[in-house]
């Protein structure tokens, strides 16, 4: 699974496909999770589909259903990228990147944490 850059807030440097509202169906639902009587009597969840791929998105981050109507539409634009470019796309790209990064930063680390062994078995040879 690919976590998506909506996440990552790396919007700005990503060219998504376009999605056309006449592809979209939108419902307004009832969320769950914390929130007690307010979550429970509140259609403040979004569940947006894009009917020629069948993608499903639901979103309930926020209260507002503004907010969550605008995050489902951004989170389903990326789906919808990686659905169709497969490995071209934009989204795919940046995490593969990210995840090389991450892997890089781990090496060095590792490698760090070796010399500090070695330097603290070294002074404490010097010591005997």
């Amino acid at each position: 699974s690919v976590p998506l850059l909506q996440a990552e807030r790396k919007r700005n440097s990503v060219n998504l496909l376009e999605l056309s509202e006449a592809e979209l169906e939108e419902q307004f639902v009832r969320g769950d999770g914390p929130g007690g009587q307010a979550t429970n009597k509140t259609n403040n969840c979004v569940v947006l589909k894009h009917i020629p791929s069948g993608i499903v998105v639901k979103c309930h981050q926020t209260r507002s259903v503004e907010k969550n109507r605008k995050i489902a539409r951004e989170i389903l634009q990326e789906k919808v990228d990686l659905f169709y470019k497969g490995e071209d796309s934009d989204v795919f790209k940046e995490k593969k990147a990210s995840e090389r990064q991450k892997q890089e930063k781990k090496r060095r680390a590792k490698e760090n944490l070796e010399r500090k062994k070695l330097f603290k078995e070294m002074q404490q040879l010097d010591k005997e």
